[in-house]
């Protein structure tokens, strides 16, 4: 009843902070991309670029500005760290190889923040701060503007356009990120999370033995890898670390700034299309999968599997922070997964069977729970038009979603949108297995753990990638040839493929006129709506991921 009335009392607290956070923060944004008032820093930045703000693009301009901005996101990140030695505040590093620079690189452009290296080992304070802490800036605003866009698809009508993607990237860095970040960074240093330029340190303990203690200006950089669901850890053991995670209350604080963004932005969506109905419904889709998956999760970690030990202990601590808990790391390493961000309180690879599965479905679901900063928006809209699609089809009528039709062009656009990041997983997981030369290099390098969690090791890897989630099972050596050139691959193409074509679906969208309401069309505002789309997202992924999850995770469980 203890665990009980705590699990309460903390998703409480939570709950109740996104809910005061919902309308203000969603009516903000709103107005934020729906304005036509430009302030003085966004107008000479806008001089600085030679981007004239009220010239609208088409989706394939849209996407052309979405690819070039990164590319050279990665250009510029590569750059930092193959020329690391002599830049200032280097501490003193080497220049990262080629390879793992190559998919640091890509990891951090697509938010997606991967990280098959040891921080405080790797990188120094400049790479961090102007390499690695920008792109979390520009990568989540890119992802809001992504979602920004889609919503225009529904709005506009009889359109070409669907905005201005350096308007929208702008924005979302100056009016959204960049000030929630600030305030987000100075509750985390009252809360003792470290700020500073200070080197590694050396001191001798009372048992006589010696400690190096690393610094560095870890708070600006944890706040916005949170709020933009980036989820790179400036040390190795990221969240985990008493250094940007210090207590109980910081790893709230830290929860709150991973959720508040993506749970505020259907309000934002119902604002722009002028029915806060429709908002309430995709928020209460999200609601429900990110609740049963916490539960799902705690429950598994709480009883880890019946043994005596484990349940004198309270449950399965092993790799878990004392000061957290087993409550605390649940609702932190959901919310990590089920938003894009990927940061963690604790080793994944030593969850339970079971537990480490909830932390692969979150991510296969689309990571849609809420998903992360704009992804997880555009994310469960398309999703929103393949339920619009079937119930059409069972109940003989033409599909309709916000006046929309939904017809074949739509339909491909939003069937490539979730076949690319499963496609990109299995794939990925199959090579590594069938090629007799990467399975060797798989089974004898990067596997710690032989056997069906080894097998889930790789397929949690890919699966992160692939979602641009960037947590791990933390027994797997990445650093390798294959690993690094296939996650950078599955990063990359997991990250704009989608892009491309929910951008592509904004422009179909946008070129309609608006269906006017009638007795037929399926109301997506009501809670069999929000069942259907519930129901359409569980079934896409079950088809695609069950195989896969009974081959790695259901059959460790069951075997244990």
């Amino acid at each position: 009843m203890t665990n009980l009335w705590l699990f309460l009392a903390q998703f409480g607290t939570l709950a109740g902070i996104l809910a005061l956070a919902y309308r203000p923060l969603g009516d903000y944004m709103a107005i934020t991309f729906t304005t036509k008032r430009d302030l003085a820093p966004e107008r000479g930045f806008y001089r600085l670029i030679g981007v004239r703000p009220g010239a609208e693009q088409s989706w394939q301009q849209y996407l052309r500005a979405v690819l070039a901005f990164s590319v050279v996101g990665v250009l510029f990140v590569y750059a930092l760290q193959r020329f690391q030695q002599w830049l200032p505040y280097s501490l003193g590093l080497p220049n990262v190889h080629p390879g793992l620079a190559f998919n640091t690189a890509i990891s951090f452009m697509a938010n997606t923040n991967w990280q098959s290296y040891s921080p405080e080992q790797t990188v120094g304070y400049t790479v961090q701060m102007a390499g690695l802490a920008v792109q979390n800036f520009v990568s989540a605003a890119v992802g809001i503007a992504v979602a920004v866009a889609l919503v225009r698809g529904f709005t506009l009508r009889r359109s070409g356009t669907i905005g201005n993607f350096w308007v929208d990237l702008t924005r979302a860095v100056l009016r959204i990120l960049l000030p929630i970040a600030a305030i987000g960074a100075i509750i985390l240093i009252a809360g003792g999370v470290i700020q500073n330029f200070n080197p590694v340190e050396t001191v001798h303990t009372i048992a006589g033995g010696v400690q190096h203690l690393p610094g560095g200006p870890a708070a600006s950089q944890e706040a916005i890898k949170l709020l933009g669901t980036n989820g790179g850890g400036f040390f190795n053991a990221n969240s985990a670390h008493p250094f940007e995670n210090p207590t109980a209350w910081t790893n709230l604080v830290e929860v709150v700034l991973m959720l508040v963004i993506p749970f505020s932005l259907p309000r934002t969506f119902g604002r722009m299309v002028g029915d806060d109905r429709q908002g309430y419904a995709i928020l209460a889709a999200m609601g429900v999968l990110f609740t049963a998956c916490l539960v799902a999760g705690t429950i598994f970690e709480l009883h880890g599997g019946g043994d005596s030990a484990i349940a004198a202990a309270g449950g399965a601590m092993e790799g878990k922070e004392q000061r957290l808990g087993i409550l605390g790391t649940m609702l932190f390493d959901t919310t990590g997964t089920s938003t894009s961000t990927g940061a963690v309180t604790s080793a994944h690879d030593s969850m339970t069977s079971f537990g480490g599965m909830m932390m692969l479905v979150n991510m296969m679901l689309g990571e849609v729970s809420p998903g992360g900063v704009g992804t997880g928006l555009y994310g469960i809209l398309v999703m929103a038009v393949v339920a619009v699609f079937l119930a059409g089809l069972m109940v003989g009528r033409t599909p309709e979603y916000l006046g929309k039709k939904i017809g074949g062009r739509e339909m491909k656009f939003a069937s490539l949108y979730f076949l690319t990041t499963p496609t990109l997983v299995l794939v990925g997981t199959g090579l590594s297995f069938a090629v007799p030369a990467l399975r060797g290099s798989i089974v004898h390098t990067s596997i710690l753990n032989p056997g069906q969690h080894g097998f889930s090791e790789v397929l949690y890897a890919f699966t992160s990638a692939a979602n641009n989630n960037g947590s791990a099972f933390a027994g797997l050596t990445a650093d390798t040839p294959w690993l690094n050139a296939s996650l950078g691959a599955a990063m990359f193409l997991g990250r704009l493929l989608p892009i491309a074509f929910a951008l592509a679906l904004a422009g179909s969208l946008a070129a309609q006129d608006r269906a006017p309401v009638t007795a037929a069309t399926l109301p997506t505002h009501r809670p069999q709506f929000v069942g259907l789309l519930i129901g359409t997202i569980l079934l896409v992924s079950a088809l695609t991921y069950f195989p896969v999850l009974a081959l790695g995770p259901i059959a460790e469980g069951l075997h244990s």
